[in-house]
């Protein structure tokens, strides 16, 4: 999708996007993470509420992770319960979170009630628990992520909404990943013709109304308005961390393995007890954006083709991280040499002046709508490497061993989703813990 430009600046866009959002929602939900994005869009809210005094209700969420910085944990406490006019929920649920530091457990559990003795700090005052949440929906072990959409469905009823608004700090600049999930035209059903909204149910939508914010605009509204802040970022800052790299999540998640390591440097106490939480935290420290974990430019070591490398990597894993990957691999092999894959045309060209073997299928079949020409292909021989510039869009040994290399047993650097068989043993996990509910 080419650039949009308009005759505003992202402040008038974003009040303009409020305006709309509150005639059309009589309930709104702030998402807060206590990050940059998620803080400004807390104070941008409050700032709308008090200069033009909508009739919606207000609702503000917070899902804590139990590990993080105490400027985090500080910000949060100031945050929750800021401002009056508006309904707060502290979650500290044992809700199964991503973890991308240990080839022993794809997730962790924060808060769980059999490992009280490793929490990394006691459970904050007021916030909502396993002991008294009160949740029909909840069972120790779902994912965050389900978790997050069935609170919503809940709150929803709660408070006897008509329409439900959820607002994301999402921006678009942060990744490509963020920037399709504002752009795409046929992923998912929008509110009427809003680019930066998803429904999630029938009368609840999430929206991101930050969505082209750029870092520096972030932080010239936070000193323009005197917005208060994690002052965590001031740390980074200091410690070097350029603008577009300064995180606030999960600590084990798989997107922040690289930053581990600033925990040892700026909070040495909270690190001695983040290695003793899951493991594999100090490994992800050491190594955590190197090319130990697939990340820069990963090199194949002496005596190896990226497939004996793949087969080395395996025969290292636990047996059942292993059957995770073979499973997943057998079946790209299957897709990509039985039934065919649809690349985009450019990326197809690229293929043939590479003089990678395939035989072309024609143009992909069915309803779905692509934005630009897509051709499919089936490969003669799974490919060892392939060298264009696109080729994290291409099957290859290579990309497993990335894959294998990030810890990522979802497979989503090779394009995967989670599969039903992922989906059982979720609902299994959920059913053994339910007795704790």
């Amino acid at each position: 999708m080419g650039k949009k430009y308009i005759n505003q600046n992202v402040f008038d866009a974003f009040m303009d996007r409020m305006t709309y959002i509150f005639s059309k929602f009589d309930h709104i939900v702030v998402a807060f993470s206590g990050g940059k994005d998620s803080g400004l869009l807390l104070e941008l809210v409050n700032l709308y509420c008090t200069t033009y005094k909508p009739s919606s209700r207000v609702s503000v969420y917070h899902v804590d992770y139990e590990g993080n910085y105490r400027h985090t944990i500080d910000y949060v406490t100031r945050c929750m319960g800021k401002y009056p006019q508006f309904d707060y929920y502290h979650l500290c649920m044992p809700v199964s979170a991503s973890c991308g530091v240990s080839m022993y457990q794809s997730t962790w559990t924060p808060w769980h009630p059999d490992e009280r003795h490793l929490w990394l700090r006691d459970m904050p005052a007021g916030a909502i628990t396993l002991e008294n949440h009160g949740f029909d929906f909840f069972q120790v072990g779902m994912s965050d992520y389900i978790f997050q959409t069935k609170f919503t469905k809940w709150l929803h009823n709660k408070k006897h909404a008509r329409r439900t608004a959820v607002l994301v700090g999402i921006r678009a600049q942060e990744s490509l990943n963020r920037y399709n999930a504002v752009t795409r035209d046929a992923t998912f059903t929008t509110f009427g013709n809003v680019k930066y909204s998803k429904r999630i149910n029938m009368q609840i939508f999430n929206f991101y109304p930050l969505y082209d914010w750029r870092t520096e605009d972030v932080w010239t509204a936070n000193s323009r308005f005197g917005f208060d802040y994690n002052k965590l970022y001031d740390l980074f800052y200091l410690a070097g961390v350029p603008l577009g790299d300064m995180r606030v999540a999960n600590p084990f998640h798989i997107c922040g393995v690289e930053a581990l390591k600033l925990y040892r440097a700026i909070e040495p106490g909270t690190w001695s007890r983040l290695v003793g939480r899951v493991n594999g935290a100090n490994f992800g420290a050491i190594y955590g954006g190197t090319k130990a974990v697939g990340y820069k430019d990963i090199t194949l070591p002496r005596g190896h083709t990226w497939k004996s490398y793949v087969e080395f990597l395996l025969s290292t894993l636990p047996p059942s991280t292993r059957e995770i990957y073979q499973r997943k691999f057998e079946t790209s092999f299957t897709y990509w040499l039985e039934k065919g894959g649809a690349l985009p045309v450019k990326v197809v060209d690229a293929l043939r002046a590479a003089g990678v073997r395939f035989e072309s299928m024609g143009k992909p079949a069915g309803r779905r709508r692509y934005k630009s020409e897509y051709e499919v292909i089936r490969f003669d021989e799974y490919p060892d490497a392939v060298d264009i510039k696109e080729f994290r869009l291409v099957p290859s040994y290579k990309r497993m061993c990335i894959t294998i290399l990030k810890n990522d047993t979802s497979c989503k650097y090779m394009g995967f989703g989670q599969t039903k068989d992922e989906l059982q043993k979720e609902k299994e996990a959920i059913a053994q813990w339910s007795s704790l509910t």
